[in-house]
């Protein structure tokens, strides 16, 4: 039955205040809402809104000094993850190989000396550092690393010989041509469990010194995870479910991690990157409390308030074979981690200028 209101008689007082009420309350609620979609809606330009667009299409013919980089990328994660394996902690030797052989590369580069952190607890290899100073070392530094240890008994060859790989190439390719800032390469230990995130991870402890030297950061790069792609539909996924509404869903692209104060860092890097490399690539800056986000060496940086981001092939959310025995040098595509760290020494160079 529909009731109506009778317009001869007067409509009582109560009554007229009750709906005025009701009006107002779901007007005020009508505007939170509004309100509500516009605060997501910009955080959602504010941490995806990139420069420049992803390269798209068919990648290129891999030029000859791509195919000579390739090469000598697949040539350090055999080692690391094939000739030695296993490498943390709980196998000290086979870490201990592992700082050796980065040692060696990192002279052969050309830097005769290559400086040492250690953590207090977690093993005694170190992180080891070289140096390309700047013509105007006054200027804060550019750190750019990749842990060298790999997870509880893996080969680790993904995560994460693929970054320590890119670093020592980058590392060679800038060596005798320095920019303005110094640029330092280091390769970390204990950035896996037990240690991941501790006052032992060895990227929070040369952290650490290098504010308690004063040395100042500009900005810092972590290359986590960087030789592994698919190019199949469904092949990606991500940490929240709203991400996959916005990014691809093939694995085929690096992306360029940051959390909301090392936005502008991740804006500059992804710039450049695509100014210079024909590769798909993603960008984002979001709150670092969300899964996947500080999941590597930049953490550390974000704690002595340096802006810091992870480059990376996201790891877990596209790779199966994350944190497992199965992580070997023959699952990576190493001509795209060629273009990706050929890009990525572009990157760097771009962020060594004043």
């Amino acid at each position: 039955m529909e009731a109506h209101i009778d317009a001869a008689k007067p409509v009582p007082k109560r009554r007229w205040t009750r709906l005025l009420v009701t009006r107002r309350a779901l007007l005020r609620i009508g505007v939170l809402l509004a309100v509500l979609v516009l605060l997501v809606l910009g955080l959602g330009w504010y941490g995806t809104a990139m420069p420049g667009r992803s390269y798209r299409g068919a990648l290129p013919a891999l030029t000859a000094e791509q195919k000579t980089l390739a090469t000598e990328l697949e040539g350090h994660v055999r080692v690391l993850a094939g000739e030695i394996g296993a490498r943390s902690m709980f196998w000290p030797t086979k870490q201990a190989q592992s700082a050796k052989y980065l040692r060696d590369q990192l002279r052969g580069a050309g830097y005769a000396e290559v400086h040492e952190t250690f953590a207090e607890r977690g093993g005694r290899t170190p992180n080891l550092e070289v140096v390309l100073t700047g013509t105007k070392p006054g200027l804060a530094c550019v750190v750019i690393g990749a842990h060298y240890d790999a997870y509880q008994g893996t080969p680790g060859a993904d995560d994460n010989a693929s970054g320590c790989a890119g670093v020592l190439e980058i590392a060679r390719m800038m060596a005798g041509s320095p920019g303005e800032r110094t640029v330092r390469f280091v390769l970390f230990t204990n950035e896996e469990p037990p240690t991941f995130q501790t006052s032992n991870m060895g990227s929070l402890v040369y952290a650490k010194d290098l504010q308690q030297r004063g040395i100042n950061v500009h900005a810092m790069l972590s290359l986590e995870s960087i030789g592994y792609y698919r190019t199949e539909a469904g092949s990606q996924k991500y940490p929240l479910a709203g991400l996959g509404q916005v990014y691809p869903d093939t694995g085929d692209f690096i992306a360029f991690v940051g959390d909301l104060g090392s936005r502008s860092l991740v804006r500059r890097a992804i710039g450049t990157f695509r100014e210079h490399a024909k590769f798909p690539s993603e960008g984002v800056a979001l709150p670092g409390d969300i899964a996947g986000v500080g999941w590597s060496d930049h953490w550390a940086f974000w704690q002595t308030g340096v802006e810091a981001i992870m480059v990376t092939g996201t790891a877990p959310f596209r790779n199966p074979n994350y944190h497992k025995e199965t992580d070997t040098p023959e699952t990576l595509d190493y001509g795209r981690m060629s273009r990706v760290v050929e890009g990525l020494a572009e990157v760097v160079r771009d962020l060594a200028k004043e």
